[in-house]
């Protein structure tokens, strides 16, 4: 082999080893979010959690910023799949794919501890002050991205039929945002209270179902429920 010539083999070893670094580093950061609160958190903090130096934090992120940014990302990934597919126009049943996706989201919240902890860390451990800004605005524009996806998928889910015409998108992904949020919240909160696990299918059924029912959401022409119709108090 020319000296010149680089070892397929140890290419790609040192990549999956800066991979391994930085997927490392992002673990130590989210213990250290969670335990001192982001605004108290340095990268200082980050690199001794994870046993490296600031330097190995700077060759993966530019700043405290970012690394949350990479943490958030991380636990969004899993979902991509669900959330894609009950985007895509060409999908025969968008609700249903929609439907496993809160469920989804829901159930790791309490079966995985690092998906917890992010949650936590969202909740309870983000101050609102100038130091944390810029970390906001990232929470509020994955809000907004979030809301476009919801759009997205219940403009499919029109078009297939399986959701009203008439219905109307805005107070559709408000209403989500408040009840995904609050049980999450009281959860986490009071996870005692009710059993997150096993209601989440229950939980998600009903947000779907005022998507159907409810006039004030669904419009005037909603569905009519087995029954008769929902009452709008």
């Amino acid at each position: 082999m020319n000296r010149g010539t680089q070892d397929p083999t140890m290419a790609r070893r040192t990549k999956a080893e800066a991979q391994e670094t930085r997927e490392h580093i992002i673990d130590a950061a989210a213990l250290v979010f969670h335990r001192k609160g982001v605004s108290r958190s340095s990268l200082n903090d980050i690199a001794q959690q994870a046993g490296v130096t600031r330097g190995a934090i700077y060759w993966h992120f530019k700043n405290k910023q970012d690394v949350f940014a990479a943490m958030l990302e991380r636990h969004r990934l899993p979902t991509e799949a669900l959330s894609q597919r009950a985007e895509d126009p060409g999908e025969e049943d968008p609700l249903d794919r929609f439907r496993d996706l809160l469920i989804d989201v829901l159930q790791r919240t309490v079966r995985d501890p690092d998906h917890r902890r992010v949650f936590e860390i969202l909740f309870y451990k983000c101050e609102f002050t100038e130091q944390t800004d810029p970390l906001m605005q990232r929470v509020r524009e994955s809000y907004l991205d979030g809301g476009d996806k919801v759009r997205r998928t219940l403009g499919n889910a029109i078009e297939r039929g399986q959701l009203p015409a008439t219905l109307n998108l805005d107070r559709a992904v408000t209403q989500l945002h408040v009840q995904m949020t609050g049980l999450l919240y009281t959860w986490l909160l009071l996870p005692d209270s009710f059993d997150l696990d096993g209601e989440a299918a229950d939980f998600v059924d009903s947000y779907i179902a005022t998507l159907r029912y409810c006039p004030t959401i669904a419009g005037e022409r909603a569905h009519t429920p087995p029954g008769g119709p929902v009452s709008q108090t």
